[in-house]
């Protein structure tokens, strides 16, 4: 078997769209898997992505990047910050999928391993992995997490990165469902959350699966 080097855009709770790709994918020991962040927030069954995502690693080479949704979550959990952003941007629908009963202590331990896991990058080959964007002139252990986690691409896609490398990345939904492509940057947030498709590429051989949260892979 060769290697498959798969990237998963934004799933915000989207479990059902999850699995479908999953089951499509079909993932093996020798293939990494890297997801961009924001696991959680907005879509039905945060926790449930959670669960679907530990059970992944322990079947492929699971490479998680966070995601500014899980930054504010932790932000609030175990750092005293302000719930007001996190719960209008889709934190409601999380504290429910936990069942939630007022103790911010409701996380079970192996998804406080998982969250504290995940990186702000990964570099593979010929891509580098983040959640947001990049600054294209510092190295990707001097970038802002700023950069990392939230800048939107409505502001601009920025130049290629000086290592020459590809840039994927998420964060940014492309609401008609369709991956952007600029040729030094790949966007995989396509909208599960609002109805439209989770994307998953093989980035070396652009390989696409996608899926809703209706559980109907794309054609």
């Amino acid at each position: 078997m060769t290697q498959r080097l798969i990237a998963i855009g934004d799933i915000h709770g989207c479990r059902t769209a999850l699995e479908t790709v999953l089951d499509a994918i079909d993932p093996t020991g020798e293939d990494i898997i890297v997801t961009l962040g924001d696991y959680i927030d907005r879509g039905p069954d945060s926790r449930g992505v959670i669960d679907t995502l530990i059970r992944l690693a322990d079947r492929s080479q699971l490479v998680g990047v966070l995601g500014n949704h899980e930054e504010m979550m932790l932000e609030v959990l175990h750092h005293g910050g302000s719930h007001h952003a996190w719960l209008r941007y889709g934190g409601v629908e999380t504290l429910e999928s936990y069942g939630f009963d007022g103790d911010l202590d409701f996380l079970p331990p192996e998804h406080q391993q998982f969250l504290e896991s995940l990186g702000d990058f990964y570099l593979s080959g010929d891509f580098f992995f983040t959640h947001a964007a990049y600054d294209p002139e510092l190295p990707l252990e001097e970038q802002a997490i700023e950069m990392l986690r939230w800048y939107s691409l409505t502001n601009g896609i920025p130049p290629q990165h000086q290592s020459g490398k590809t840039a994927v990345v998420g964060h940014t939904a492309n609401r008609d469902g369709e991956i952007l492509d600029s040729g030094h940057l790949i966007c995989l947030d396509t909208y599960c959350y609002g109805g439209g498709w989770l994307t998953a590429m093989d980035v070396n051989t652009r390989q696409v699966w996608q899926a809703n949260e209706k559980g109907e892979l794309r054609q």
